[in-house]
């Protein structure tokens, strides 16, 4: 069974057996092949087509790391670890068409690592007790579906039915009609990052490069960057187009969207071709005004809407920008254009407007010129433009098509 191309159906079948046999049932009914995994670090007498012995087998250390233990944590992490290695494997070998992963947090923490493995587009759906709460430490920058199944897992019930049905239904429907492989579309891809605040100019950019680019515009609240270095580092971007370079300044400032600090490392690392700016960079992110940190009282403040406040860069808060992305940058082996718009950052940071600030932006300027080293693969150019003039946007494209024209 599990050498066959199959759903799996991963899940502890020492306490939810009954439930993962409801999901294989319906899955099978709908016509898609199934596989059962048991991910149990106890006894039970249910066997599943791969069963917990063969999942801990491929344990780095074997299988007794993983089912000898007395500690129950070490034996779900060590689980965990196993079915990563399984799911890579036998993912390789093309006999998984998709998973579908039960559990509350032991499950989940043992599932969601394995998920991580497979391919962008391939269907992956959690049914967690967690999904009510935050879920990014199991979604992270992956395309996983997650579904909150109300009830715990603890035996069927008219509920659960429900619920599950539309998650064995979901899964086998992704699968069933699964998008063909685009072969007419050659364009090279393109990752590029946007906030509300310089929509304009990337929106102007997509327009611009559309038609000899796949432009994929990610959203820099922090999981959006994280999740484009994700793409580039899976071979799926030709180049990165970063012109809203926020995340940066929000991680050394401590702000809500902090892609964390490595940022920007994927262009160190890979030396794909980037090209960018230091769009938003003039703000720092919070929730709700009254949950801004009491140390910040003091600080400019625009209310966003009522669940964003922003706050305006300081010139030291700049002056740390500037200098993490210049050093960031200088680490790359491969092309960069650092484009600076030297009257404004965002929407807002033009005359008129709440975080209009030149003198703050000046420390910015300082900072580049100060850690950006420039070779003939690594050029800076200063613009007399708003980020957001249709003079700038023109210029971003013209660079793009200018370095991919080279390599």
């Amino acid at each position: 069974m599990s050498a066959r191309p199959c759903v799996w159906v991963v899940g502890t079948f020492d306490t939810k057996a009954e439930e993962l046999q409801y999901l294989a049932t319906l899955i099978e009914q709908a016509g898609v092949p199934v596989c059962t995994v048991d991910v149990s670090t106890q006894d039970t007498t249910v066997r599943a087509d791969i069963p917990a012995a063969e999942v801990a087998s491929f344990h780095e250390s074997g299988a007794d790391s993983v089912l000898d233990t007395t500690d129950r944590g070490q034996a779900v992490i060590a689980m965990g670890q196993a079915l990563r290695r399984l799911v890579e494997t036998r993912h390789q070998k093309g006999h998984i068409l998709g998973i579908i992963g039960i559990g509350g947090s032991g499950g989940t923490s043992m599932i969601a690592p394995a998920l991580h493995t497979l391919p962008y587009g391939m269907p992956k759906l959690l049914v967690s007790t967690l999904a009510s709460g935050t879920v990014t430490p199991f979604v992270d920058v992956y395309d996983i579906m997650v579904l909150n199944p109300v009830t715990d897992f603890a035996g069927l019930n008219r509920l659960s039915r429900l619920i599950l049905a539309n998650a064995a239904h979901a899964i086998a429907g992704m699968v069933m009609h699964a998008l063909p492989q685009v072969t007419e579309d050659d364009r090279p891809a393109l990752g590029l990052t946007m906030f509300g605040v310089t929509t304009e100019c990337v929106q102007a950019v997509s327009r611009l490069l559309n038609d000899r680019y796949d432009c994929q515009v990610f959203h820099a609240n922090g999981m959006g960057g994280r999740t484009m270095e994700a793409l580039a580092r899976a071979g799926m971007l030709r180049a990165i187009v970063d012109i809203t370079t926020t995340e940066v300044g929000q991680h050394l400032a401590g702000g809500v969207c902090d892609a964390g600090p490595d940022r920007l490392a994927a262009a160190a690392e890979l030396g794909i071709p980037w090209v960018g700016s230091v769009g938003a960079l003039d703000m720092i992110n919070w929730g709700p005004r009254d949950t801004v940190p009491t140390q910040f009282g003091e600080r400019l403040f625009h209310v966003h809407n009522a669940q964003v406040t922003l706050m305006r860069s300081t010139a030291e808060e700049l002056a740390l920008a500037g200098e993490r992305i210049a050093s960031r940058l200088n680490q790359s082996p491969g092309l960069v254009r650092l484009l600076l718009p030297m009257k404004g950052l965002s929407a807002i940071d033009k005359p008129g407007q709440p975080f209009h600030d030149p003198d703050a932006n000046k420390a910015l300027w300082h900072a580049i010129d100060q850690y950006f080293i420039q070779t003939p693969l690594h050029r800076l150019e200063k613009l007399p433009l708003h980020i957001n003039d249709a003079e700038f946007s023109a210029e971003v494209a013209k660079t793009v098509d200018s370095i991919l024209t080279t390599v």
